[in-house]
């Protein structure tokens, strides 16, 4: 039965490589899951100022906009394998060492936010790269499956299980969730260690500057309709829900009521949301298209911020981003799929952080404008804003979303061995 069980869930047509890649994926998203949740508990323990909670959240996001392009370029001229472990090794030395200044309690605000900016900047490059690995152990027919299995360890444990325990831990003890996610991380590591990847198609002779492997991946971005397409969408509309995100720690204490373990259970009920939405993905992509999937999954994040800008009980607000949770999955399982299956090996790791410039542009940007708006009128201004500015965008590019169902994918280089 055991071994049933795990042929359902880990077919072994993906291979022995994915499964150690997996289980370094879910170990690490759960260190993740566990800092998503203490680190705003953190800076609020600190300060009551929106706009240095705000600013957290943007030095948590800027490392990206800084470094995504870079860490796209070194991605595909380097042993990705090594990489992963590198920066992910970067990551527990700055866990531990804060998780020691806490306890000690010699971490006042600026460190903290010093803390965040490079844990920021090491996971630009691993998740960078993490990108990039799924498609070099699994066959292209392959990589829904493989998708829908990182997927839902993502969520299960980065989105739902690991916030509650980070909110938990920190209510324990404020440098425990900092130690934990350290360890949790330094398994990743290990694992990952143990997995084989082929070449990812680059020629060992081919001679270029950082400059133009920049260039390139660029021009292939603005030249692929759909990807194109995808990087704009999630530009413009990360703008309007950086904004409202970025105080989301304050408007669950302030505006519903909630505490610090009740604000972990915010992300807790998005990624229930996300449960569902992924295992509605392969149902819903049958029979629906995919441009009707962005048209209304963008709608219902227009609405999502209109009602929590009007919402004052968590028994509102609750449904409401359980709901969104099923929209951010559904779009972020068919950005990576459309990504995967279009885009060569040798050039994955490049348009991966076009993608991520266009991810996190939009947080920073948003951020900013949150952080200034809640300062001014209070933690509902952002969600106003993001609300009004969604619907606009919405109408802006309802017509750009066609490309997103023209997904044909290019030929690709160094395709990926059988496991």
């Amino acid at each position: 039965m055991p071994a049933r069980v795990l042929e359902t869930l880990l077919p072994e047509r993906l291979g022995r490589p994915f499964r150690w890649l997996l289980a370094s994926s879910w170990s690490s998203n759960l260190g993740d899951g566990i800092v998503l949740a203490a680190g705003p508990l953190l800076v609020a323990s600190r300060t009551d100022d929106a706009f240095l909670v705000a600013l957290a959240a943007l030095l948590g996001w800027l490392p990206p906009l800084l470094f995504g392009l870079f860490a796209g370029a070194v991605t595909d001229r380097v042993d990705r394998r090594r990489l992963v472990m590198a920066m992910d090794g970067a990551r527990v030395v700055v866990l531990a060492a804060l998780a020691a200044c806490v306890a000690v309690e010699a971490a006042p605000i600026w460190l903290i936010l010093a803390a965040l900016f490079l844990l920021g900047t090491a996971e630009t490059f691993a998740d960078n790269v993490s990108g990039t690995l799924v498609p070099m152990v699994v066959r292209r027919d392959d990589l829904v499956v493989a998708n829908a299995r990182t997927q839902a360890g993502f969520i299960g444990l980065n989105q739902l299980a690991g916030p509650p325990v980070g909110a938990a831990l920190f209510a324990a003890g404020q440098w425990s969730p900092f130690a934990g996610a350290a360890v949790l991380m330094a398994a990743g590591v290990v694992l990952v260690s143990r997995v084989v990847l082929p070449a990812h198609g680059r020629a060992t002779q081919e001679r270029s500057t950082v400059r133009a492997d920049i260039a390139e991946g660029l021009r292939w971005t603005w030249h692929h309709p759909a990807v194109r397409t995808l990087v704009l969408t999630i530009l413009i509309f990360n703008v309007t829900f950086g904004a409202a995100w970025s105080v989301l720690v304050l408007y669950a204490q302030q505006r519903i009521g909630l505490g610090d373990v009740g604000f972990g259970l915010v992300t807790t009920t998005q990624a229930l949301g996300g449960l569902v939405g992924v295992a509605a993905y392969g149902w819903l992509t049958v029979r629906v298209s995919l441009t009707a999937i962005m048209r209304v999954g963008l709608v219902l994040e227009t609405l999502t911020h209109l009602a929590l800008a009007l919402a004052t009980s968590p028994w509102v607000a609750m449904p409401v981003f359980f709901v969104f949770g099923v929209h951010a999955f559904v779009w972020g399982t068919t950005s990576i799929t459309i990504r995967q299956r279009a885009v060569p090996h040798a050039l994955q790791g490049r348009v991966n952080s076009v993608n991520l410039i266009g991810t996190f542009g939009g947080l920073v940007v948003g951020a900013a404008i949150g952080g200034w708006l809640a300062q001014q009128w209070g933690v509902t201004a952002p969600f106003w804003f993001a609300g009004v500015g969604s619907a606009v965008f919405v109408v802006l590019i309802w017509r750009q979303l066609r490309h997103v169902a023209h997904t044909d994918a290019q030929p690709a280089t160094g395709a990926p061995q059988s496991a």
